[in-house]
Formats: structure tokens, sequence, C-alpha cells
């Protein structure tokens, strides 16, 4: 129970330090998720959008390796997708122990129902909305997933400070119970693993700033929730684009 209750406590601090003020029925919420199933916010388990919590596929995968997962199988479905199209159908089976039938769930993706991010990976979307579903099916977790959803709306924002144009060095700190923004955008990083010093770099272009700190408040918040939005549609590429600074400045040093 005192293990429960830390992990309890850890998430909610992290939620109110990547989402800002979170509404009573959302934090009951948020301490169902973590005592039945030992999903964590830091660890990128969870989403908020809109005033709902939405479970990501890291943390399905995590809860099925917890709960000692036998296998996943998944087929696409030829009969059923237009490769053409750029439409894909897939069908994720998974079988909890050697005695399981399988729990079947199917995905689909194609350019109207996922994110302009992510057009020309539809078969990547599909067979991932195939899993999540097979996988929320197998261990009995009703949220929908981040993955599954056609669009991505924007996740609850904190309440504005009233003095918007400041900088984010004099205004990064809390005021008015506002998150710092320093610290989501650190604990961003830590969720998705990423390059902190590349993160910066990319962070001044977007802000159209020399360097981050000279960057004005509101621009910082709005990267922060395009950083955290690309880093769960499509990591991969923002990895790649993250990269491309660290080849920039090796071919500036060549």
């Amino acid at each position: 129970m005192k293990k429960q209750n830390t992990a309890v406590r850890t998430n909610l601090r992290n939620a109110k330090i990547l989402f800002g003020d979170i509404p009573k029925m959302t934090v009951q919420d948020l301490k169902q998720l973590t005592n039945k199933y030992a999903l964590s916010v830091a660890a990128g388990d969870l989403q908020l959008l809109s005033g709902h919590w939405y479970v990501t596929h890291a943390g399905l995968l995590r809860v099925a390796q917890r709960r000692r997962c036998l296998g996943i199988t998944t087929l696409v479905k030829m009969g059923l997708s237009d490769p053409a199209c750029s439409r894909w159908v897939f069908k994720a089976t998974v079988f909890k122990s050697p005695e399981s039938k399988g729990f079947v769930g199917y995905g689909d993706a194609d350019p109207s129902n996922v994110s302009s991010l992510v057009h020309s990976a539809e078969m990547r979307v599909a067979e991932t909305r195939a899993v999540n579903r097979a996988l929320r099916k197998a261990y009995g977790i009703g949220l929908c997933s981040v993955e599954e959803l056609g669009s991505f709306s924007s996740p609850v924002e904190p309440t504005r400070s009233k003095q918007n144009s400041s900088r984010f060095t004099n205004g990064n700190g809390s005021s008015n119970g506002q998150p710092r923004l320093r610290d989501r955008l650190c604990l961003l990083i830590r969720h998705h693993q990423l390059d902190s010093n590349l993160v910066k770099r990319y962070a001044a272009e977007f802000c159209g700033a020399e360097e981050l700190r000279e960057a004005s408040r509101d621009m910082v918040e709005t990267f922060i929730d395009h950083l955290g939005k690309w880093a769960i549609e499509d990591h991969a590429g923002l990895l790649s684009k993250l990269n491309s600074y660290s080849q920039a400045q090796e071919v500036v040093h060549q």
C-alpha cells in the first residue's frame, strides 16, 4: 500500500509539471490508473488530452511485460487494405499465456485519419493501433490509446500568466500556480529520452531566437506542446529532426 501511495504522489507531481492544474475527477482517474495498472506519467505511459487520460503504446507494452505476456502476432489484411491509397488494415493477436486463445484487435490507418506529421507511415500506424486494441482487450484497459486517435487534441493548458510577454529566463518560474516551463521541458526530454542540447537548439529555431532564453514565454510554451505531440506521434521523425542539428554542427566544425 505504501508503495502504491508513493507511485500515486509521484504521478500527480509529474502530471502537474507537464499539464498544469488538473481537474479533481481527472486526478481520481489518475490514481485508479496508477494503482490498477502501474502506469507512469514520467515513463510516458499516459497522456492528458482535452481533459481526458489516454494510454500510450509504450505504456501498453510495459503493462504486457509486467503481466508476462507470451507474445503478439500481427497480420496485414490485404483484402481490406489499399496500398495505392496508403490505406492499411492490420489484425493483431495478443497471447497472455500458453493456454490463451488470443485477444484480437484491428487497426486501420489512411491519410484521412492520421496526423499530417505521419503521412507516408500509415502502415506502421495501422499496426500500432491494432496491437494497442488487442492489448487493451487482453488486460481490460478501457482507456483509448493516443495512437488510435484520428487527430490529436491539445493537452490541457495551464492557466496563462498575466505577463505573457515575459522572457523564458524571467518567466520560467511558477507564478499564480503555473508550472515551470523549464521543468515541463526537462520532463518531456526524460520521458522520450531526447538529447537536451539538440532540443534546445531546435527550440531556439522554433521560437525564432538566437538562444532559448531569449524566447518569449508564449513561444516556449507553444514549443513544449509541439514537442510533446511530435514525440508521441512520430518519435523516429523527431529524432531525425534533432539529429540534423548535430550533423549541422559537425559540418561547421569541419
